[in-house]
């Protein structure tokens, strides 16, 4: 994944890790690489948004409605640890399905 993510980059978890949550914080093992990582609450919080494909726009709506940040702080701080992620290879970009179309019948 390019570590250049905007904020309508769609990142979703990569399939080769593991991750548990433990009290709070998130401990999770990188398959190939045999690396641990902990994230601490708001760390947690991100890496559960992360299950499904979603923009970065809208983790940061979530955190902003969530903690306390304002949306430009928690834009350039998102930014930096999903870049961090993505050079762990914890994460990826993601693609919305092509829109399908419909045969014309007349």
């Amino acid at each position: 994944m390019s570590t250049t993510i905007s904020a309508q980059t769609m990142v979703v978890r990569a399939p080769n890790q593991v991750s548990s949550n433990l009290a709070g914080e998130e401990v999770i093992l990188h398959l190939d690489s045999g690396m641990y990582y902990g994230l601490d609450p708001v760390g947690a919080r991100i890496w559960a948004l992360l299950e499904q494909p979603c923009t970065v726009e809208s983790i940061c709506a979530t955190i902003c409605a969530e903690f306390s940040v304002t949306p430009a702080s928690c834009a350039t701080d998102l930014q930096q640890f999903l870049s961090q992620l993505a050079e762990s290879r914890l994460i990826e970009e993601c693609h919305a399905p092509a829109a399908k179309m419909a045969p014309v019948t007349r």
